[in-house]
């Protein structure tokens, strides 16, 4: 059985090693290395373009980790602004070369008539794909608001460029994207609210953008456009598609893994199943052995009683035909004596004693005897 068991065991275990799952990360995209929603936030808390600029550069904080042109740096991402009536359109462009600019993201904001404004932050369709939108809700309202529609306000062009950057700037390698990933959390204001949308609200904006845009890289690499890279058509959709994949991932890998659980489970089940009866058995085998062994000692004490007892019966019939012979030699010396029958009636009387004790015990009955002597010797004093 400890074979069986043994067997059992090396079953489970190769069961289980062929039941784990490897699962691999997704890959990554280029538009992982610019979170938005990060940009949305730090817009907000910005008090003009030139303090977003430095927040969005600045080495400390590290809201980017873009390195289109591949020197091992992240990219300087410079801000320029253009205005229209009550539209501002703001560009983000990654800094890749002398005079090689490439869009990255742009903010659109808009004021109505009735002094509302709307922001949205929209990735560029070479690097997010086609209508990839937030619109951030703020629950203060941004004192770049007030400055925007300032009247003595000029647009912010940015004046850094490749080979000359602000003081507080300085060089950083780019990050694995899970580490990125993980960095920018904690940059996002939770308090505020970032929608997904699919449209864009300014159409002046639209066209503002068509004019001014750059697009140095996306010269060069024609072929490395979202579309080309996935097949979904904007990030948004990438993400979902990432989520779903992970979410079956992990389930096909839990429940692959609870198989293997069950599995084992079960075998060792039956194993531990194997080993009670096992057990079990013994303990039988035992309870036999112990109580054959405690069955002998109680037929030995009734065979002892059973001899004690044919001893006893024994002496009492040695002790009641001792009696006997006893009774028969006192009735020979009253016949002697009949000549004195005061004397033979105390014998005769003796004699009954004497009987009456042969029915006793023989602890008693041997306590006659010495009267019986002193009667006979009495008797033959009196002769």
């Amino acid at each position: 059985m400890k074979y069986i068991a043994l067997f059992a065991l090396l079953f489970v275990n190769q069961i289980f090693a062929q039941d784990v799952t490897t699962v691999t990360a997704n890959s990554y995209d280029i538009s992982d290395n610019l979170d938005l929603k990060a940009v949305a936030s730090i817009f907000g808390e910005s008090r003009d373009l030139e303090d977003f600029e430095k927040r969005l550069n600045d080495p400390n904080i590290q809201i980017s980790n873009l390195d289109l042109n591949g020197d091992n740096r992240v990219d300087y991402l410079r801000v320029i602004e253009v205005v229209e009536n009550n539209t501002h359109l703001i560009i983000l462009q990654s800094v890749l070369g002398i005079n090689q600019f490439q869009d990255v993201a742009t903010i659109e904001v808009e004021r109505d008539r009735y002094n509302n404004v709307q922001v949205q932050v929209v990735g560029d369709v070479y690097m997010y794909g086609t209508n990839y939108i937030y619109e951030p809700v703020y629950v203060t309202r941004p004192l770049i608001y007030d400055v925007f529609w300032a009247s003595s306000y000029r647009p912010y062009y940015s004046p850094w460029y490749w080979g000359y950057y602000p003081t507080y700037y300085s060089y950083w390698n780019p990050y694995p994207v899970y580490r990125y990933r993980r960095n920018i959390h904690i940059h996002i204001n939770n308090r505020n609210t970032y929608h997904y949308v699919s449209t864009r609200r300014s159409s002046r904006a639209v066209a503002m953008h068509s004019s001014r845009r750059s697009d140095y890289y996306e010269r060069t690499h024609p072929n490395r456009s979202f579309n080309s890279r996935t097949s979904a058509t904007n990030r948004y959709a990438l993400v979902q598609r990432r989520g779903n994949n992970d979410t079956t991932t992990r389930a096909t890998t839990t429940g692959t893994t609870r198989n293997s659980y069950t599995t084992s489970g079960r075998n060792s089940n039956t194993t531990n199943n194997v080993r009670n009866s096992n057990i079990n058995h013994s303990n039988v085998n035992s309870s036999r052995s112990n109580n054959s062994r405690a069955t002998t000692p109680a037929r030995t004490t009734t065979t002892t009683r059973r001899s004690n007892t044919t001893t006893s019966g024994r002496n009492s019939s040695l002790n009641r035909s001792g009696s006997s012979s006893r009774q028969n030699n006192n009735s020979s010396y009253s016949g002697q004596r009949s000549n004195t029958p005061s004397r033979n009636s105390s014998p005769s009387m003796r004699s009954g004693s004497s009987r009456s004790s042969s029915s006793s015990p023989r602890v008693r009955t041997s306590t006659p005897s010495p009267s019986r002597s002193g009667s006979s010797t009495r008797s033959s004093r009196g002769q």
